[in-house]
């Protein structure tokens, strides 16, 4: 996945919640409304998630070390993790708070009326916009996967956050229009606090979506089953590997992809034959799937009387 695209969805994220955060502000600074101050800080806890994309992006290309011979990829699946952990506790559980103490003590929207509705309006036009720009750059990697299938199955963490993000947070605004709306025309406080609650919900409900699919890349995901097939294409297309007895991919991060595997190479091939055949499978591996950056291929005789091409073991991947 492109990082220019990634970068771009961040930062237009970034401006939009900046921007919204501030009106949002001093919104419930003029009228009070707990739903304004749940979507404040909804819009304050986004500004500083962009924020961690962005380091967790940079921390992510510095060079392999002895300490760290695999590099620092995975770095921006730690910080896309505290990312959720941010939207779940500033977001979400304060929100939640928020609400039950407006539930309980309620109070109407007595002054600046106006403010919110003008205030929440705005505030989805620029959502809608950073939406739009997140939307078009996934559409350039995403293919032909729908939208659950692409951000379960995606490698890069940052353009399925910053959708869920902000996704969420057009939701969230059409939540505090609609309880502030019906505090007005009802005076009663308790609309007003009903959607502060609805807000929490949703703010937690992402959280634990992104911190599920985070975990995942976290402990180690395989390449995708299309990778998978071009590399041992690859590695049997010129004849010189007779077959992939087993092979193991794991991302080290979304860009770079670890391969082993188990070759069966001819048993009359000499030292610089099966030199040569596997030299020649890492480059085709390599023009196949770019991100393979580390391979590490064994060669294997066939036992007599089985066949060159062995089950698939069940978890092989």
């Amino acid at each position: 996945m492109s990082t220019e695209g990634s970068t771009k969805a961040i930062f237009a994220a970034l401006g939009a919640n900046l921007g919204i955060a501030v009106t949002k502000f001093v919104a419930y600074l003029l009228t009070g409304s707990s739903a304004m101050l749940a979507e404040s800080i909804h819009s304050v806890a986004d500004s500083g998630n962009q924020v961690l994309l962005l380091l967790g992006g940079k921390r992510a290309r510095r060079h392999a070390t002895p300490e760290h011979p695999f590099g620092y990829g995975r770095e921006r699946y730690v910080y896309a993790f505290l990312v959720a952990i941010v939207l779940f506790s500033l977001g979400g559980l304060f929100a939640l708070y928020e609400a039950w103490h407006k539930i309980r003590d309620p109070h109407p929207i007595t002054t600046w009326q106006w403010v919110p509705i003008a205030v929440l309006l705005v505030a989805m036009v620029l959502e809608a916009a950073s939406l739009r720009t997140a939307v078009q750059e996934s559409n350039a990697v995403r293919g032909d996967s729908g939208w659950v299938r692409f951000i379960r199955r995606s490698k890069s963490p940052e353009l399925p956050v910053v959708l869920l993000e902000d996704t969420g947070a057009l939701i969230g605004l059409m939540f505090a229009l609609v309880s502030v709306g019906l505090t007005l025309i009802t005076g009663n406080g308790v609309w007003d606090g009903l959607g502060t609650a609805a807000i929490g919900i949703l703010l937690v409900v992402i959280a634990i979506v992104l911190a599920l699919e985070m975990n995942s890349l976290l402990v180690g995901e395989s390449a995708t089953k299309e990778h998978v097939r071009l590399i041992k294409q690859a590695i049997v297309d010129r004849g010189d590997v007779t077959a992939v007895i087993h092979m193991r991919t794991m991302h080290l991060g979304p860009e770079e992809l670890l391969v082993a595997a188990k070759i069966a190479i001819d048993a009359e091939d000499d030292a610089r034959d099966i030199t040569q055949a596997i030299n020649g499978a890492e480059e085709r591996i390599r023009a196949a799937v770019p991100i393979a950056r580390l391979i590490y291929l064994e060669p294997h005789l066939p036992r007599r009387g089985r066949s060159a091409h062995p089950t698939r073991p069940a978890n092989e991947t």
